[in-house]
Order: structure tokens, then C-alpha cells, then sequence
């Protein structure tokens, strides 16, 4: 099938790549000259695993191109994607301006019959808005249908979650656009929910939501790890051995980050006032979250005593392993915060550190993770990279002022790191 994707983000580009792997003819659109440009000659702009080879590949076969011409995509494609970006604004409600945008420019570029597909994540009743606008400046008078096709993809596992999704959903308003869909989901052999629009859009910000409440959940309960003498990692596994809780998401951590669990989360809040819904439960989600992060400062502070002047070697940039993405990230809230109070940083990151420069410009960036330590007089972990658990420990605690680790991450034992010779603090274990 001949499909149009507009916007080369995250989620654009992955499902852009995916779509032309499985054979479908795909065009990227991006009003992004010099990215178009990056991407036509073979470059990528972010780290996903896979992605690469999959977008050279593609290329190579015919399958995929870029263009910044939306009237080129909407023309050649019967299904056309908007995958642009929905940022917060200040109240916590979603700026949907990048979508009013391009539903303005597919209205001007359609002669004939379209699928737009809004696969960003938007609010619900936003499918609403962007059919009255596609029908108020379609000057042509064609006729289309606004679906929504929410993503549910994981940043460093993007790729394999799209290639083999849990399912599939799409929100439709009539059964003319079903067929299409089922066409190009067919390849993925995935179990696909038809739901009406509204539906589908709520399953987006609820999903997620819910995956920020598991992580918060666990967080709480790693405050009374800390306090009875329990381990919450051993808690983590017998409680997630419950077929009806699973496992996954209970980690106990610095708390969330990235660009979609707080934004969707405070989303979701505002979205539920303004349907008359005070969703407190989500309010605390929120909060535990926010003093996650204060506890973890607080066992740096009151083990170091005076931040001010001390060296402290960070492992980790990224809000999570496997991606190049620092927006919102907690390493980064981290690594500010202990620059305020006037310590002096020596950071690491695998694939993070060159986007990690615009916010952290002051920092020491180390070419490997095993010279981080040299002169520190504390390393933190800040992000689960399976790398860092590689770190040389014996080298490092013969390199450092003094041997403290602040393991933000749960990656070493206790038992172990005490038997080094560390002063190791950890969250939620004893």
C-alpha cells in the first residue's frame, strides 16, 4: 500500500520504517528541511536500536523516501499519518498547534478520497477537531475519514514493539476506512481492536497512565522497604509473579522521565477536569514521582554531608537505557540539581551525551564509563544502561576519593558491593 507519514520523530520515523519493511511504499514528510536533507542522504537522527539498517535498507529497496512537500505525501498516498509533536504547555494540557497545522496542509493538498490516521497522542475528541478542520480548508470538497491509530511504542525497543505489537488500535467513525487498515496492520499478524474514535483515544493516555501508576506504586513501596528492612526487589517478584499484576514496570528506580509518562500523565489530568473528573489518584502518581527524586538527593546529601566542591561521577544522561533521549529525563533533573548545590560532575553516557551538551554545558564529559570515577568522591548510577554493570569496580574504588556509589538503578548487589569495600546506597533494599 502506498502510505504517508508526516512527521519524522520518534514515532514517525520508526513507523515510516516498519511500514516499508513489511512492503509497504512509504514517503516520511518533515517540515524540517535539513532533517529531510540528514535522512535522504542515508543519517539518522536519533539513536534506536535497529533503526539504522532498517531505514538504509529500505531506502536502498525503493520502499522509503523523504520529502518536506506535504502536498507531495498527500498526493501519492491513499492513507496519510500524522505523527507530529503534541509538547505540553505550562497548565498540563496538550498544545495541539503542530496538529492543527498539518491538518490545515492535508486539506489544502487533497483532490481525492483520504484516510487521515492521527497516530500522535492527543486528547479525547481531538479526531473532532481535525475532521471539521480538514472539512473547513479542503477547498477541493473530497471526501476522507479521520481515524485515530494511538502508538504504543517503547523508546529503545520501538522498533521491536512495532514489528510485534500486543495489538493493534483503531478508532473509526463508519466501516469504509476498516479494509484499508486491516491491509496494512495485515503483515504484523497482530490482533487488531476496532473501537469507535473517542475510544481509542482514551486508550492511549489511560494505558500509559496506568504504566506510570505501576512505577510510582513500586517507588512507594520501596519507601517501606527502606523503613521494615525489606527488599523491593524481592517484593517486585513475588508480587509481579501474579499473573494479574505481572512484573514488568515494578522497578524501583529515581522515578519516570522521557517525553511521553509525565506529559501524558498531566495530559490525562486535564483532560478529566475538563470532563467535569478530579483524578486524584493520578495527582499522587504525580507527587510520588516528584519526591522519588528528593529522597534519592537526600541519601547523596546526608552521606556526603556538603555537596558544595565535590566531584561526583554520573553514569547515565538518557531517561532510560537504549535511547539518546534527555527530554525530561531524571539523570539530567539530577545532574542540575547536584550542580546547584555546587559539586563539580564527571558524566557518561553511551549514546546520550551529545544531545545531553545543550543542558549540561558545564559538566566533564568522560569517553568511557570506567574513567568516570578517577578523583570523584561519589558516582552515581542514573540510568539502567546493561553496561554500567560491567563497570570495573575494583579499578574504580582504587581511583576514587572516596569509594561511595549511589545506585540509582538497582544494578548491584548490597552484599557485594560492602564486600568491595563500598559505601553503597541503593533504593529500597537494605
Amino acid at each position: 500500500m502506498k502510505l504517508t507519514i508526516i512527521g519524522t520523530g520518534y514515532v514517525g520515523l520508526v513507523t515510516g520504517a516498519c511500514f516499508a519493511e513489511v512492503g509497504h511504499e512509504v514517503i516520511c514528510v518533515d517540515s524540517d528541511a535539513s532533517k529531510v536533507k540528514l535522512l535522504q542522504a542515508g543519517g539518522i537522527p536519533i539513536f534506536e536500536p535497529g533503526l539504522e539498517d532498517l531505514v538504509k535498507s529500505n531506502v536502498a529497496a525503493g520502499r522509503l523516501s523523504f520529502t518536506n512537500s506535504t502536498r507531495e505525501g498527500v498526493e501519492k498516498s491513499a492513507i496519510v499519518f500524522i505523527a507530529v509533536p503534541t509538547p505540553p504547555l505550562a497548565d498540563g494540557a496538550v498544545d495541539l498547534s503542530f496538529i492543527e497545522g498539518v491538518a490545515r496542509d492535508i486539506a489544502n493538498s487533497m483532490t481525492s478520497y483520504k484516510i487521515v490516521v492521527d497516530k500522535s497522542t492527543v486528547p479525547v475528541k481531538t479526531g473532532d477537531k481535525v475532521a471539521e478542520t480538514i472539512k473547513r480548508y479542503c477547498k477541493s470538497g473530497a471526501e476522507f475519514d479521520v481515524i485515530s491509530n494511538p502508538e504504543f511504542l517503547r523508546e529503545g525497543f520501538a522498533v521491536e514493539d512495532l514489528m510485534h505489537p500486543d495489538r493493534v488500535v483503531i478508532g473509526v467513525r463508519s466501516q469504509r476506512p476498516v479494509q484499508a487498515m486491516r491491509e496494512v496492520y495485515e503483515p504484523f499478524n497482530a490482533p487488531i481492536i476496532f473501537t469507535d474514535i473517542n475510544s481509542a483515544e482514551l486508550i492511549k493516555h489511560a494505558a500509559n497512565s496506568f504504566l506510570a501508576l505501576k512505577i510510582s506504586y513500586i517507588n512507594a513501596v520501596s519507601i517501606l522497604c527502606e523503613a521494615s528492612g525489606a527488599n523491593v526487589q524481592e517484593v517486585a517478584n513475588g508480587i509481579g509473579m501474579d499473573a494479574r499484576i505481572g512484573r514488568r514496570f515494578l522497578d524501583a528506580s529515581l522515578g519516570f522521565g522521557g517525553s511521553c509518562f509525565p506529559k501524558d500523565l498531566s495530559a490525562f489530568i486535564k483532560i478529566s477536569e475538563q470532563l467535569g473528573y478530579d483524578f486524584g489518584l493520578l495527582k499522587e502518581v504525580q507527587k510520588i514521582n516528584a519526591q522519588q527524586m528528593e529522597r534519592f538527593l537526600k541519601k547523596i546529601s546526608d552521606t556526603l554531608w556538603v555537596l558544595k566542591d565535590k566531584k561526583i561521577g554520573v553514569l547515565g544522561l538518557a531517561f532510560k537505557q537504549n535511547t539518546d533521549d534527555v527530554r525530561m529525563s531524571p539523570a539530567i533533573d539530577l545532574c542540575q540539581r547536584l550542580l546547584k548545590e555546587g559539586a563539580t560532575l564527571r558524566v557518561y553516557d553511551p549514546e546520550a551525551m551529545e544531545k545531553a551538551k545543550a543542558v549540561l554545558p558545564t559538566v566533564t564529559y568522560v569517553a568511557d564509563m570506567n574513567s568516570v570515577p578517577e578523583g570523584c568522591d561519589a558516582v552515581v548510577i542514573a540510568t539502567e544502561w546493561p553496561v554500567f554493570k560491567k563497570l570495573d569496580l575494583e579499578r574504580a574504588r582504587k581511583v576514587m576519593t572516596h569509594p561511595i556509589l549511589f545506585d540509582g538503578r538497582n544494578l548491584f548487589d548490597p552484599k557485594e558491593m560492602e564486600s568491595l569495600g563500598f559505601i553503597y546506597k541503593s533504593i529500597g533494599r537494605p
